[in-house]
């Protein structure tokens, strides 16, 4: 255990230190580590943000919490300690926090809108959905609702790649990214050639004349391009950037991030999906590092490096 709870110092010293964990992680360990996850280096607070703005904070993993000119929205919650296959809802079969979100849902601000860009239970945590307010919109990736068509939420729409929706004052577009969808291996998958199966989404919000992207889960791809074809101009790609050695074919390294950043022309990019979990074996702090290196020679600017942290898009 004293391998992973380095993991977890890394965090709480918020990776000010330069050692670096053995590439092979031990799954027993991820499985059932009993360390305690360590307080969020950073704290939003979106009671001061302004709704004539555009903000943002990383809640944690895929979870980013975004003011888009007064209509809140909440990205794939997961705030559950452990992300994995819930056994007869007594425990979860997963890997554990490294990290607390660095808001609980009830420090949540009322949400307008939830996206959730696919099925995989590090995005779409039945837990943390149940704790949400059943009148909350949801958009999902297609054949993806009947997972918490349950649970009883009051709008659920599946959006498609291409497709767009008007809800909560915005224009959301589902966007084709490289990933899979299946939350259970036996289920059909458009990753596997089954158009008809699970689907896997990045998503364009649009308000007021400003674009940003949530990009999901995704490996490099070129899809994005279309919307700088479109003269499209993004303020703020959300891009996930970890869980890449050795899942290289369905997520992006640091610089594909990047690259796939500046497909669509984005001005800002905010690092998500590393750091919280365990979910690969490359080093916990090796996904920040790579990709501020690369941004030292390239474009987008970096939105934020901690969780907790908050981006605001700049007066124009």
């Amino acid at each position: 255990m004293a391998e992973l709870q380095q993991e977890v110092d890394l965090v709480s010293t918020g990776f000010r230190e330069a050692r670096k964990i053995p590439r092979k992680r031990d799954t027993w360990e991820i499985l059932f580590s009993g360390h305690e996850p360590m307080p969020p280096p950073h704290r939003p607070d979106p009671r001061s943000w302004s709704n004539d703005a555009v903000t943002a904070a990383w809640i944690g993993h895929a979870t980013v919490l975004i003011n888009f000119y007064g209509t809140m929205i909440l990205t794939d919650p997961v705030f559950s300690t452990r992300a994995g296959l819930s056994i007869m809802g007594m425990f979860t079969l997963g890997t554990k926090r490294l990290v607390v979100p660095a808001l609980t849902i009830d420090e949540l601000p009322p949400i307008d809108l939830i996206l959730i860009s696919h099925a995989h239970m590090d995005h779409l945590d039945l837990h943390s959905l149940r704790k949400l307010d059943r009148n909350i919109p949801v958009i999902m990736a297609a054949n993806t609702s009947d997972i918490i068509e349950g649970m009883r939420f009051t709008s659920v729409t599946e959006v498609d790649w291409s497709q767009r929706v008007e809800v909560a004052g915005l224009t959301i577009e589902g966007l084709r990214v490289k990933h899979f969808g299946w939350r259970y291996p036996w289920e059909k998958d458009r990753s596997r050639g089954n158009f008809d199966g699970r689907s896997f989404n990045a998503y364009l919000i649009s308000k007021n004349g400003k674009h940003i992207v949530f990009g999901g889960d995704s490996a490099y791809q070129e899809h994005f391009k279309i919307l700088a074809d479109r003269g499209i101009e993004i303020e703020l790609a959300m891009m996930a950037i970890g869980a890449y050695d050795p899942w290289i074919g369905v997520h992006a390294t640091p610089e594909e991030a990047v690259a796939m950043a500046n497909h669509m022309r984005a001005k800002t990019i905010m690092p998500i999906h590393w750091g919280t979990f365990i979910l690969s074996d490359e080093p916990t702090k090796e996904p920040i590092e790579r990709i501020k290196a690369d941004l030292l020679h390239h474009s987008p600017s970096l939105a934020l490096e901690m969780v907790g942290e908050t981006w605001k898009m700049p007066r124009q």
